[in-house]
């Protein structure tokens, strides 16, 4: 674990809860935070574990489940770069209420609460800055969601594809590697696994071909006609 750069820092600067914030205030709360590096998966904190952190992500995914009671994963949240996350424990209950698995590959940054606290403590006006970045975070959160719920599942995976895609450079074809299990990715997007399958099929006639975690398309046009326009139903 090592203190953070001035690169992380720039990096840190766009997560929602703290881009309202000046270089010197951001540098002032980052003080004794560091940055870590997990080349493996791993647990990051158990349901009811103290919550004497929070965590910033920069590369990578992190995990946010509940165990049923036959101990399998519930997915309830999937974070990827640049975000905050459990912040909400340290503000609270002082527990995390679920539990977090950082991903293999990924690099976080952690923020040790009590000093957190205590700067934003003695600096109230901090707290009113953070409060903007979180109002607006949680403004285009409800966006997203009513977005996603207007559509139907073929229509939530072809705009992940989507997106997907333009992160690949992808003009109007191309191939892109699925990030997430298929169990997670229908989670990740609000429909249950076997309708994810069923999207899956029926987006072969708009060019979208699937092998494993391997997803080629072949007329990214079409698709996106397909998420405005409606249809896949």
């Amino acid at each position: 674990m090592m203190a953070l750069s001035a690169a992380e820092l720039d990096l840190v600067a766009k997560a929602p809860l703290l881009a309202g914030l000046s270089s010197a205030d951001l540098a002032m709360l980052m003080e004794g935070a560091h940055s870590a590096a997990y080349p493996e998966a791993e647990l990051l904190f158990s349901q009811g574990d103290k919550a004497d952190r929070f965590f910033i992500l920069l590369e990578g995914r992190v995990n946010i489940f509940a165990l049923t009671e036959t101990g399998d994963q519930s997915i309830i949240e999937v974070f990827d770069p640049i975000v905050s996350f459990a912040e909400a424990a340290i503000f609270s209950s002082g527990i995390f209420p679920l539990n977090g698995e950082v991903m293999a590959g990924s690099r976080l940054v952690h923020v040790p609460a009590p000093q957190f606290l205590k700067r934003l403590a003695d600096n109230r006006s901090l707290g009113l800055l953070l409060l903007g970045g979180l109002s607006q975070w949680q403004f285009r959160l409800i966006h997203e969601i009513s977005e996603l719920k207007s559509k139907s599942p073929v229509q939530r995976l072809a705009t992940f594809l989507l997106a997907l895609a333009a992160k690949a450079g992808g003009d109007n074809a191309g191939r892109v590697r699925l990030p997430l299990t298929k169990a997670v990715l229908a989670s990740r997007i609000g429909i249950a696994p076997e309708s994810l399958s069923r999207a899956l099929n029926r987006l072969k006639a708009y060019g979208v071909e699937t092998h494993g975690r391997e997803v080629e398309i072949t007329d990214l046009d079409a698709l996106r006609r397909m998420v405005r326009d409606g249809g896949g139903e």
